[in-house]
Parts: structure tokens; sequence; C-alpha cells
């Protein structure tokens, strides 16, 4: 059996790690409770900026207490952030059940000519068939006992995880009359010249996509500040950054946010509590590692 080169670490040991490597550890008792309740590894990630890889120590006046600081701004701000999300969701899967029900058909969702990929449509009908089986939702028992098993548009709908209801979006046809057409509507922009348009379904899926993503980051207590993430959404002109950055990080991501914000009042509270939350912390995070340009604020504006 191969033999693993590193061994546990006591809670002391961890601790002492920290001093070895340069960090400033005021509070021994502190340490030792955030340790054993949030853990080395995670709160490691909040130190990766000011780790020198190459001398194996910790940039000058690196402090505890800082770390465990942006560990806690990270986690108001993955709460706040789920919050507004699931807002998001809500509005998207009513928005989505009105769209498809201009179809007059309540299975529409088993008709695969309203979409554009047929092979996509079936290996996303059959998660769609697994998320109503294992639903316990009364509604889907409901049109279990009652109907024979046929579960309409606006049950399934429910019972859709939001990758799953992305996925659907993604691969709706579109067309004058159609519901990807419809649902569209509900998410205009302004143009540069004030005219008020639809967005491609490329940038819309592109959107929900990037909430989606950052909506299963929060829910499983990932990591936010200062996090490459891989989904680019598509930026509507005036926001976009220049020059490109190289990778996304929440900037972006807040911004399809914005975009496919439930009603503007949300979105106003969500900033509203966001400036708080910075304030808050603003003597330990860096806004540019969160891929915030200076400008932010004026881009945040609807």
């Amino acid at each position: 059996m191969h033999q693993y080169p590193k061994t546990i670490l006591s809670i002391q040991q961890q601790i002492q790690s920290y001093i070895d490597a340069g960090m400033e550890v005021s509070a021994k008792d502190e340490a030792e409770k955030a340790l054993t309740t949030i853990g080395y590894y995670r709160l490691r990630g909040y130190s990766y900026h000011l780790y020198d890889n190459a001398t194996k120590k910790y940039q000058p006046n690196t402090k505890f207490s800082d770390v465990l600081s942006l560990y806690q701004f990270d986690t108001a701000l993955s709460q706040l952030a789920f919050s507004m999300l699931s807002s998001i969701e809500v509005a998207l899967r009513v928005r989505l059940k009105e769209s498809l029900l201009i179809y007059g058909d309540p299975l529409v969702l088993n008709d695969p000519s309203i979409f554009d990929d047929k092979k996509s449509y079936w290996q996303n009908e059959s998660i769609i068939a697994s998320e109503i089986a294992r639903s316990n939702d009364v509604f889907i028992k409901h049109n279990f006992l009652n109907y024979g098993g046929q579960v309409p548009v606006w049950a399934a709908v429910e019972v859709m995880s939001f990758g799953t209801l992305s996925k659907t979006i993604k691969n709706l046809s579109t067309g004058i009359g159609s519901a990807y057409s419809k649902l569209a509507e509900y998410y205009k922009y302004k143009t540069p010249n004030g005219n008020m348009v639809k967005p491609s379904k490329k940038m819309l899926s592109s959107w929900i996509h990037a909430a989606s993503s950052l909506r299963n980051m929060c829910a499983h207590n990932s990591r936010i500040y200062n996090r490459v993430i891989a989904t680019t959404p598509e930026l509507i002109t005036t926001d976009r950054l220049n020059p490109q950055p190289k990778y996304n990080g929440l900037y972006q991501i807040a911004l399809a946010m914005k975009y496919l914000r439930s009603t503007n009042q949300a979105w106003v509270d969500f900033v509203t509590e966001f400036k708080r939350l910075i304030s808050v912390y603003d003597a330990v995070i860096d806004m540019e590692r969160m891929n915030f340009p200076t400008d932010w604020e004026s881009h945040f504006e609807i």
C-alpha cells in the first residue's frame, strides 16, 4: 500500500505551522476554536494570496485574525448571494412555465419539436424524469394518483434543479411565437442608444448558467473570495471590462444576477446589503480579488 508522505497534524501543530511560516497568531484560543469549527484547509483558501510558495512563508504582517475575517466575509457574502439567487431561480421557474404555456399543451415538455437539439432534448428529458421520480412533493404525487403519472409543465418545472432549468432554456427553439421569445421579454435590457432589446438565447443562457454555478458554490459552502469562476456570462456592452480580464470572478457573475433580477427592488436591496458588508470588512478585503473594477458601483445601477 502506498504511504502518503504527510502526517495528520493536531490542532496545536496546525497553529504552530502557521507561526513557523511567519503568520501572526496573537490569540491562540481564537485560532484553536476556528480550526476545530472551520478547519485548516478551508481557512487555507483565504490565505493563498498571502503565501509565498518559493520561500514557504507568509507575507510580513499576515495575521490569523485577518484570514479569519476574510472567511467570515465570504460566508456572509455567500449567504447574501444565495438569497438573491433563490429569488432569481423562483422567478425564472414562473416565467419559463408561463412561456411554455403559449403552446397550449400541458405536456409540452414531452414534445421534442420545441427544442433545437434532439439528442440534448432526450438527455435532458431523462434527467427531468429522474427529478420527477424522486420528488416527494404533494403535487407530483397528485398527478401520479389521478392522471396516470402524466406531469404537466407547471408541475415538472417546479421540481427541476437550477441546472436542469438552465439546460432546458438553452435548448429551446427560437423565433416569433416561440416560448423563448416570450421568456426573453422578461429579461430585456437597455442598449447604449437607449433601446430596450431582448437578449439572444446565447446571452440569456450564459447568464442563467453563471447564476446556477454560483448558486451551487453557495449551496456547498465553497469559497467565493479570490477565486477563479470558470463560467463566462456574456456581459452587456456597457459592463464589459477593458482590458478583458484573464479570468472570471464574482463581478461577472454578479452582473448576470443583475440582468436576471426578479424585481428592481430585489436588486437594490442586494446591492445595499453588499455595500454594507464591504464596509464592515473593508480592512481585509481587496475588491480586485473578486474582479471588481474601480467603477463597479456604476455598473450595478439599474
